[in-house]
């Protein structure tokens, strides 16, 4: 169940503008939590599919390691450079492991979708080039916040 927006919600994105959004965009900022309860933010691309937000990352990197350890995450993707432009979106919840890590290209029809859309959005191929360095995390999430900061202007 995700957990409805309480605050800002004349500015919060529609659905269908959040989708838009969110396939637009190819970087977010992922933040995570070190075993002794550092907070730990690190760029990285990803790929929405409609209602999970895929995430490939390096499985030698401290992200991978603290998402292991514990997969709580909170993840922002925002936009706009003016304060009348700002947008952006907030998704939380826990991570879930998908494929082989790191990823070497077995099959895996769960990843099919994610795979298709990031190599097209990400790198302009057809078919996922696989590094055996990288692997997939897929969050979908428990909340979702969004603001469209374009919204005040009407209001």
């Amino acid at each position: 169940m995700t957990v409805a927006q309480r605050r800002g919600r004349r500015i919060m994105m529609t659905p269908a503008e959040l989708d838009s959004f969110l396939a637009e965009q190819r970087t977010c900022r992922v933040a995570t939590v070190s075993a002794d309860g550092r907070p730990h933010v690190s760029a990285l691309w990803f790929v929405w599919d409609g209602s999970s937000l895929w995430l490939y990352s390096l499985t030698r990197s401290r992200r991978w390691a603290e998402l292991r350890a514990d997969p709580r995450v909170a993840v922002v993707v925002d936009d706009g450079e003016e304060y009348g432009e700002l947008r952006g979106v907030e998704l939380s919840g826990r991570v879930t492991f998908i494929g082989e890590a790191p990823r070497t290209g077995e099959p895996c029809p769960e990843l099919d979708v994610p795979e298709q859309l990031f190599a097209a959005k990400n790198f302009g191929l057809d078919a996922m080039p696989h590094d055996g360095r990288h692997a997939w995390m897929r969050l979908t999430p428990d909340a979702v916040a969004s603001w469209d900061f374009r919204k005040l202007a009407g209001l």
